[in-house]
């Protein structure tokens, strides 16, 4: 980790002295998924808190006072049982899920700016608004509607799921996804509304030991020993650089892989000048991609979740 985050300057200009970081991993699905035989979650589809810990060491010596490590999580034992209480423990970080508003009395408005899709403002923490800095570190996989899920799809996992299911009972984030027959429009651009409302100040990919076929075990997958971790002050960039190393073109556009059935919310966010997924325009320093590229099989699941 300290070599990969020194290849980009290290952390002066991500994080001050005194600063307060949001960690946001990707911890879908809940505990009680049937996971790969003998695999546990954190080496297939969920961010790896070791990981976590790593970067957040580097925070703590960069200087950050306020460490929290944040997901709206599926149930209460998604932190303690993937390693994530034991971790935060050991840096000094605090859990928060984001699907309750805790310690606040009420969720905060954060507006997305004239650029908006589809939302004009989101309903979300207010510890997101108060950060000095945002860091979003996601698992590098495919993604049934969005081709991919890295580090600006997981900022999906910001919004209480209270605020944007279609019923109590519903567990999911319905209203993002919408209709199925408009879900590949409407989804790729809720993310760039998010990435708009909550911009990341770092993005982090955990490639090293993932899946490919889907982003959970709900569907089709198969483990993949991809053994890289892909860092970037610009989240687009970074996630252009993640597809690359799966073997993907970040510039694809529905119907072709990995966006078979969505648009590419990559080719949204350089629309919008959020970035470039352009891989002529992107600087890669340390290893390079052809060393480490692997051909991801895209998402094609036995169920949707």
């Amino acid at each position: 980790m300290q070599t990969l985050l020194d290849s980009l300057g290290g952390l002066k200009g991500v994080v001050g002295r005194g600063d307060r970081v949001a960690i946001k991993v990707n911890l879908t699905g809940g505990t009680k998924q049937k996971g790969l035989p003998g695999l546990p979650a954190i080496e297939s589809y969920v961010t790896h808190p070791n990981v976590v810990r790593a970067l957040a060491e580097l925070l703590r010596d960069a200087g950050a006072s306020g460490l929290y490590i944040v997901e709206g999580i599926f149930d209460e034992r998604s932190f303690a049982d993937w390693g994530y209480e034991e971790a935060a423990r050991a840096v000094g970080a605090t859990l928060v899920d984001l699907n309750s508003p805790e310690p606040y009395t009420e969720f905060a408005n954060l507006p997305v700016g004239q650029s908006w899709y589809v939302y004009r403002k989101f309903t979300l923490h207010h510890l997101l608004e108060e950060v000095d800095t945002f860091i979003s570190v996601a698992k590098m996989k495919c993604h049934w509607w969005a081709g991919v899920t890295l580090t600006m799809k997981n900022l999906v996992g910001l919004a209480p799921v209270s605020a944007y299911n279609s019923s109590p009972d519903d567990v999911n984030r319905s209203s993002f996804h919408g209709d199925s027959n408009v879900t590949g429009l409407r989804l790729p651009r809720v993310i760039a509304d998010l990435n708009l409302a909550r911009p990341i100040d770092l993005a982090l990919i955990d490639g090293i030991k993932t899946v490919e076929g889907g982003e959970g075990p709900w569907e089709d997958l198969t483990p993949v020993n991809a053994g890289v971790l892909v860092a970037g002050r610009n989240a687009v960039a970074t996630d252009a650089v993640g597809m690359a190393v799966m073997g993907f073109d970040p510039t694809a556009e529905m119907p072709n892989p990995p966006f078979l059935r969505g648009l590419n919310h990559l080719n949204i966010a350089r629309a919008l000048g959020l970035g470039t997924n352009r891989l002529d325009e992107i600087e890669v320093v340390g290893t390079q991609i052809d060393s480490v590229q692997r051909r991801f099989r895209p998402c094609t699941p036995t169920a949707l979740f």
